[in-house]
Protein backbone atom coordinates (compact mmCIF):
# COMPACT_ATOMS: atom_id res chain seq x y z
CA UNK A 1 0.00 0.00 0.00
CA UNK A 2 1.53 3.46 -0.76
CA UNK A 3 1.80 6.45 1.25
CA UNK A 4 -0.71 8.22 -0.68
CA UNK A 5 -3.72 5.53 -0.60
CA UNK A 6 -3.02 5.70 3.32
CA UNK A 7 -3.34 9.55 3.36
CA UNK A 8 -6.36 9.07 1.41
CA UNK A 9 -7.77 6.18 3.51
CA UNK A 10 -6.92 8.28 6.95
CA UNK A 11 -8.48 11.42 5.70
CA UNK A 12 -12.14 8.95 4.42
CA UNK A 13 -12.02 7.74 7.90
CA UNK A 14 -11.69 11.11 9.80
CA UNK A 15 -14.36 12.95 7.20
CA UNK A 16 -16.55 10.00 8.26
CA UNK A 17 -15.59 10.42 12.12
CA UNK A 18 -16.26 13.86 11.94
CA UNK A 19 -19.56 13.49 10.30
CA UNK A 20 -20.93 11.19 12.50
CA UNK A 21 -20.15 12.97 15.23
CA UNK A 22 -21.67 16.14 14.48
CA UNK A 23 -24.89 14.66 13.34
CA UNK A 24 -24.84 11.93 16.33
CA UNK A 25 -24.18 14.86 19.19
CA UNK A 26 -26.77 17.21 17.14
CA UNK A 27 -29.74 16.94 19.59
CA UNK A 28 -32.95 15.80 17.26
CA UNK A 29 -35.81 17.29 17.96
CA UNK A 30 -38.92 15.90 15.56
CA UNK A 31 -40.74 18.71 14.58
CA UNK A 32 -44.40 18.71 14.93
CA UNK A 33 -46.88 18.78 12.03
CA UNK A 34 -48.07 22.10 10.71
CA UNK A 35 -51.27 22.09 12.06
CA UNK A 36 -50.25 21.57 15.85
CA UNK A 37 -47.53 24.74 15.40
CA UNK A 38 -49.36 27.34 17.40
CA UNK A 39 -48.22 30.68 17.58
CA UNK A 40 -47.63 32.65 20.60
CA UNK A 41 -50.49 35.17 21.24
CA UNK A 42 -49.35 38.78 23.53
CA UNK A 43 -52.13 40.32 24.89
CA UNK A 44 -53.08 43.80 22.74
CA UNK A 45 -51.62 46.36 25.41
CA UNK A 46 -52.39 49.34 23.04
CA UNK A 47 -54.97 51.61 24.21
CA UNK A 48 -57.80 51.53 22.40
CA UNK A 49 -59.95 54.71 20.02
CA UNK A 50 -63.67 54.35 20.34
CA UNK A 51 -65.06 55.14 16.98
CA UNK A 52 -68.11 54.68 15.57
CA UNK A 53 -68.47 52.23 12.24
CA UNK A 54 -68.24 55.07 9.73
CA UNK A 55 -65.32 56.67 11.52
CA UNK A 56 -63.69 53.85 12.42
CA UNK A 57 -64.02 52.73 8.23
CA UNK A 58 -63.21 56.31 7.66
CA UNK A 59 -59.79 56.48 9.54
CA UNK A 60 -58.94 53.00 8.75
CA UNK A 61 -59.40 54.20 4.95
CA UNK A 62 -56.55 57.06 5.88
CA UNK A 63 -54.14 54.41 7.41
CA UNK A 64 -54.70 52.34 4.49
CA UNK A 65 -53.96 55.45 2.29
CA UNK A 66 -51.12 56.82 4.15
CA UNK A 67 -49.60 53.00 3.61
CA UNK A 68 -50.00 53.12 -0.16
CA UNK A 69 -48.68 56.32 -0.21
CA UNK A 70 -45.01 55.14 1.31
CA UNK A 71 -45.18 52.67 -1.26
CA UNK A 72 -45.35 54.92 -4.02
CA UNK A 73 -42.48 57.50 -2.47
CA UNK A 74 -40.22 54.34 -2.24
CA UNK A 75 -41.16 53.50 -5.73
CA UNK A 76 -40.68 57.03 -7.12
CA UNK A 77 -37.60 57.36 -4.95
CA UNK A 78 -36.06 53.85 -6.53
CA UNK A 79 -36.93 55.75 -10.34
CA UNK A 80 -35.16 58.75 -8.91
CA UNK A 81 -38.32 60.60 -9.72
CA UNK A 82 -37.66 63.25 -6.67
CA UNK A 83 -40.63 65.84 -7.74
CA UNK A 84 -42.76 63.13 -7.67
CA UNK A 85 -41.59 61.66 -4.10
CA UNK A 86 -42.16 64.96 -2.75
CA UNK A 87 -45.26 65.53 -4.03
CA UNK A 88 -47.05 62.83 -2.77
CA UNK A 89 -44.95 63.03 0.71
CA UNK A 90 -46.90 66.30 0.89
CA UNK A 91 -50.31 66.05 -0.54
CA UNK A 92 -50.66 62.76 0.88
CA UNK A 93 -48.80 62.57 4.62
CA UNK A 94 -47.79 66.39 5.32
CA UNK A 95 -49.96 69.39 6.89
CA UNK A 96 -52.18 69.34 3.79
CA UNK A 97 -53.43 65.60 4.53
CA UNK A 98 -53.76 66.28 8.47
CA UNK A 99 -56.38 69.20 8.14
CA UNK A 100 -57.85 67.20 4.95
CA UNK A 101 -58.13 64.26 7.92
CA UNK A 102 -59.43 66.52 10.71
CA UNK A 103 -62.03 68.15 8.60
CA UNK A 104 -63.49 64.50 7.38
CA UNK A 105 -63.56 63.13 11.03
CA UNK A 106 -64.44 64.20 14.63
CA UNK A 107 -60.96 65.73 16.57
CA UNK A 108 -62.63 64.92 19.57
CA UNK A 109 -62.94 61.79 19.33
CA UNK A 110 -59.45 60.96 19.66
CA UNK A 111 -57.38 61.33 22.56
CA UNK A 112 -55.18 64.60 22.89
CA UNK A 113 -51.57 62.27 22.94
CA UNK A 114 -52.61 60.76 19.78
CA UNK A 115 -53.13 64.08 18.13
CA UNK A 116 -49.36 64.79 19.44
CA UNK A 117 -48.40 61.78 17.64
CA UNK A 118 -50.40 62.72 14.40
CA UNK A 119 -48.30 65.92 14.69
CA UNK A 120 -45.37 64.55 15.02
CA UNK A 121 -46.06 62.23 11.68
CA UNK A 122 -47.61 65.35 9.80
CA UNK A 123 -44.24 67.46 10.51
CA UNK A 124 -41.55 64.22 9.60
CA UNK A 125 -43.23 64.22 6.17
CA UNK A 126 -42.99 68.12 5.91
CA UNK A 127 -38.54 67.17 6.71
CA UNK A 128 -38.63 64.57 4.21
CA UNK A 129 -40.15 66.63 1.48
CA UNK A 130 -38.21 69.29 2.24
CA UNK A 131 -34.86 67.39 1.90
CA UNK A 132 -36.46 65.67 -1.66
CA UNK A 133 -35.02 68.04 -4.09
CA UNK A 134 -31.54 67.76 -2.65
CA UNK A 135 -31.85 64.20 -4.75
CA UNK A 136 -29.40 62.85 -1.90
CA UNK A 137 -30.14 60.20 -0.20
CA UNK A 138 -27.63 60.49 2.39
CA UNK A 139 -30.26 63.57 3.57
CA UNK A 140 -33.54 61.75 2.15
CA UNK A 141 -33.19 58.62 3.64
CA UNK A 142 -32.71 59.72 7.15
CA UNK A 143 -35.80 61.73 7.00
CA UNK A 144 -37.76 58.82 5.58
CA UNK A 145 -36.76 56.66 8.65
CA UNK A 146 -38.43 59.66 10.43
CA UNK A 147 -41.27 59.64 9.14
CA UNK A 148 -41.47 55.58 9.63
CA UNK A 149 -40.72 55.89 13.02
CA UNK A 150 -43.54 58.38 13.25
CA UNK A 151 -46.19 55.97 12.18
CA UNK A 152 -44.61 53.16 14.18
CA UNK A 153 -45.17 54.67 17.41
CA UNK A 154 -48.32 55.58 16.66
CA UNK A 155 -49.25 51.95 15.92
CA UNK A 156 -47.47 50.50 18.68
CA UNK A 157 -49.74 53.14 20.73
CA UNK A 158 -53.32 52.84 19.19
CA UNK A 159 -55.56 50.53 17.92
CA UNK A 160 -59.11 50.87 16.85
CA UNK A 161 -61.81 49.42 19.17
CA UNK A 162 -63.70 46.82 17.52
CA UNK A 163 -67.19 47.23 18.79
Amino acid sequence: MSRGQIYSGAGLFFLCVAVLLVTGCAEQKPMPPADEVRPVHLPDVRTPIPLGPDARQEHRAVMLQHLETIQAIVAALADEDYRLAQGLTESHLGFFMHRYAMARQEPADFPPAYHDLAMAHHAAAEKLADVMPTKDLKQILPEFNNLLKACVACHLEYRLRHS
